[in-house]
């Protein structure tokens, strides 16, 4: 979109979010923009893929360090037996994360930390499926923050007997 194109271009513009990385001249197109209208989370959301919300903890999230766009792996920790302790099994590798609930929390001492409480993952249809059937088989899922080098890694789809 160019003023020349739209006279209002500017006002129309104002509010959003540039979905990537804009080169100089590249014309403003709606296609590499977010409205704030229009909803955030669906709009950054690659075509094909779903947004789907896990519970975590500074416990079970690399001590509170992953951010969004990192990449996790999924770990799906449940109880055997009592007696055979417990099974865990990586259901999802390489996974973006998209968002992190985080408040700010205050110890006795007044020290302030950021704590998250919920994942956002981007998954594919089939990720969303064993992730959804691991939250109710696990005692807990864990994610395994992964390094920056390891992104080229392709995703996985999972095991395929959950």
């Amino acid at each position: 979109m160019t003023r020349s194109d739209n006279d209002n271009a500017r006002e129309e513009m104002d509010g959003a979010i540039a979905r990537g990385a804009f080169f100089a001249g590249e014309p403003l197109r709606d296609g590499k923009l977010v409205r704030s209208d229009r909803g955030y989370m669906s709009a950054i959301l690659p075509s094909g893929q779903r947004a789907i919300a896990t519970t975590i903890s500074t416990e079970t999230s690399a001590g509170g360090f992953i951010l969004p766009n990192d990449r996790v792996d999924v770990i799906m920790v449940r109880r055997k037996t009592a007696q055979e302790g417990f099974l865990t099994e990586v259901i999802l590798s390489n996974i973006r994360v998209l968002a992190i609930d985080q408040r700010i929390e205050e110890d006795a001492q007044g020290n302030r930390t950021a704590v998250g409480t919920t994942a956002t993952l981007e998954l594919s249809p089939e990720q969303s499926k064993i992730i959804t059937v691991a939250q109710q088989m696990a005692d807990r899922l864990t994610l395994a923050l992964r390094s920056v080098a390891d992104v080229q890694e392709p995703d996985t789809t999972g095991p395929k007997h959950l």
